[in-house]
């Protein structure tokens, strides 16, 4: 009989009574995203069934589909999940466990603005944001990156980029602002080159990184660094200079080339240009802080 013709008989099975199919085609599962799932199960328990073959002779139910989320359940301390019990002909198993693994239009994750608006209405349960990040089981940063296209206001051209695919992270939309800030000019071409590319083409983060580094260049001989001895009144009451004076040195003592060259290459920037590595940091860290 058929895979689709099959009776199904939908149960609670103990997860010690389930046991991985020896010839399944998943042969490595990343520990992280099994942690991740085994945290949301902790919050919201086996949302999508198991699917298993009926019990053997000795009452072991060997899987079809759903090894990781069986595996991340055992580690949550799950006792039982809930599973359809669905014969299948073991020629069919593969073709069964490919299918339900490329999806074919079963599923489908949310559009990066719809993600976005999702989680951010999750998180404005919660009294701060540490909380809300840990019930999703990540970092504040990870939360503040995912939610940001939602806390933004992005411009009516780069949500149109978003919500229709061609750019290709909610991540890519926040560097696309940033550019605009930088270069309201450069940005606004590079959106409209964006809009018109061919179905199917899309603007990575990459290519929005490479222009805001070069927007860099061009400002960073106007960066204002304030004299360090200078006292808080002097600073507050002289005016920035527009340039960096010519004989304008950084005591290198204070820092670490070795630290400054991890930093660059986290950044994805050259080695060995401070004044660049201090402008993308405090770009990062403002984009942490959510005040940009």
């Amino acid at each position: 009989m058929a895979f689709k013709e099959a009776h199904t008989q939908f149960q609670m099975i103990a997860v010690t009574l389930i046991e991985p199919d020896s010839a399944s085609p998943r042969h490595s599962i990343d520990e992280a995203a099994l942690k991740s799932l085994a945290n949301s199960i902790l919050r919201t328990g086996v949302i999508h069934p198991l699917v298993l073959q009926p019990a053997n002779s000795v009452g072991m139910h060997t899987l079809i589909v759903g090894e990781r989320r069986w595996r991340a359940a055992v580690m949550a301390g799950e006792k039982s999940v809930p599973a359809l019990i669905r014969r299948c002909d073991a020629a069919e198993v593969l073709d069964v466990q490919v299918s339900e693994n490329m999806g074919l239009g079963v599923r489908s994750a949310l559009e990066p603005r719809d993600m976005a608006n999702a989680l951010q209405t999750i998180a404005e349960r919660f009294d701060n944001r540490e909380a809300a990040a840990e019930h999703f089981g990540g970092t504040r940063a990870w939360l503040n990156q995912a939610t940001a296209a939602a806390a933004t206001n992005l411009s009516p051209g780069i949500t149109a980029l978003l919500d229709s695919g061609k750019i290709t992270s909610a991540g890519t939309a926040i560097q696309l602002k940033k550019l605009s800030r930088k270069n309201e000019a450069r940005a606004e071409s590079l959106i409209d080159h964006v809009a018109q590319l061919p179905e199917g083409e899309k603007l990575t983060r990459k290519n929005v990184d490479r222009a805001l580094f070069e927007e860099g260049g061009r400002r960073k001989k106007q960066v204002v660094i304030a004299p360090v001895a200078a006292s808080l009144d002097n600073a507050a009451a002289t005016p920035f200079s527009a340039e960096i004076p010519a004989d304008l040195s950084i005591n290198r003592n204070w820092i670490n080339p070795g630290k400054v060259a991890r930093v660059a290459k986290i950044l994805g920037l050259p080695e060995g240009d401070e004044a660049e590595v201090l402008v993308r940091l405090i770009d990062e860290f403002l984009a942490l802080k959510e005040e940009v």
